[in-house]
């Protein structure tokens, strides 16, 4: 593929390299460092005029530094004359502060959005927004692929009793995405509410919907401390499930989060590598990966060539 260039920042190495293998190219050389006062300083070491680049860095680790590295890698290219340049953003940062739920809170996604537009990004490929809305909050483009595809060809290859099972959203936020994945799939959805009494602590929890002697597939974008979903574990065994397995987008795993997991009665947490997961893979046996990379690397050839993404709503590219 001529005019195409493709960076990695120093959020996730690891998902860029396969990215670029995928697509049978070099990664781009771009030396990252930092002054002693902690200033982020990046150097693109090639030429950039003209081309199509693509930079991949993902909002994990130290969120605000690689928010920043970010940033500035957007404007380097920018001002060195790239044609386009495109955020490849596989979790999207602050995505959880989209809306004013009390007075004066800040919409950091908003922030982020016209931070992303200022440094001059030209478009934005993302995976599983926490809210789709945020797509609103840029005035480029923005492509929100869907981890769900992967998702279903995991449940398949994976639960040989997915046929009887039930897909549980851990929130009535989630609802949506668990009634389209319970349709592909032919199968019963079961909600549990929650109610919260501060942020990142729940007070109780009822189950909406049947369990009894199926499989639980708990499904939801994010996990960060794993409160929420190791109590809807417990209230799946004790509403009868015989097996409960859970399915995320992107596994934050921040704070209790492994010691939660690994007491929990889980048979399998599942969450793609938009995150990196090696370290917590070694301290943690339940958690297990999909790879995305290949959608990621997809949309990049298409959005490239010009040509529709909306295939990978519905597939997993072979």
């Amino acid at each position: 593929m001529p005019n195409i260039k493709i960076f990695s920042g120093s959020s996730h190495q690891d998902l860029s390299q396969r990215i670029a293998d995928r697509l049978g190219l070099e990664l781009g050389k771009v030396v990252t460092k930092k002054f002693s006062n902690q200033e982020t300083c990046v150097e693109i070491g090639e030429s950039v005029r003209g081309e199509d680049v693509y930079i991949v860095q993902s909002g994990c680790g130290e969120i605000n530094d690689n928010l920043m590295e970010l940033l500035i890698m957007i404007n380097a290219c920018k001002i060195a004359s790239a044609s386009r340049v495109t955020a490849v953003i596989p979790c999207f940062p602050y995505a959880r502060q989209d809306k004013k739920d009390k007075s004066r809170a800040p919409i950091s996604a908003k922030l982020v959005a016209n931070m992303l537009s200022v440094a001059g990004a030209d478009h934005i490929i993302t995976m599983d927004l926490h809210a789709s809305q945020i797509q609103g909050f840029f005035d480029i483009p923005v492509d929100n692929l869907y981890a769900e595809p992967a998702v279903l060809k995991w449940i398949k290859e994976n639960i040989p009793e997915w046929k009887n099972c039930t897909i549980v959203s851990p929130d009535a936020g989630g609802a949506k995405r668990v009634t389209s994945i319970a349709d592909r799939l032919n199968v019963d959805f079961a909600l549990i509410h929650k109610e919260r009494k501060k942020a990142n602590e729940v007070d109780r929890m009822v189950l909406v919907g049947d369990v009894k002697d199926r499989v639980a597939i708990l499904v939801d974008d994010m996990a960060d401390t794993c409160g929420t979903i190791c109590h809807a574990a417990d209230k799946l065994i004790s509403a009868g499930a015989t097996k409960v397995y859970a399915i995320l987008t992107h596994g934050i795993f921040s704070g209790p989060a492994i010691s939660r997991i690994n007491n929990a009665c889980f048979e399998a947490v599942v969450v793609t590598n938009t995150i990196p997961q090696e370290e917590k893979m070694k301290h943690c046996p339940k958690i297990q990966v999909i790879d995305i990379s290949m959608i990621l690397a997809e949309a990049i050839r298409r959005t490239h060539n010009g040509e529709s993404v909306s295939y990978l709503f519905s597939h997993v590219p072979l």
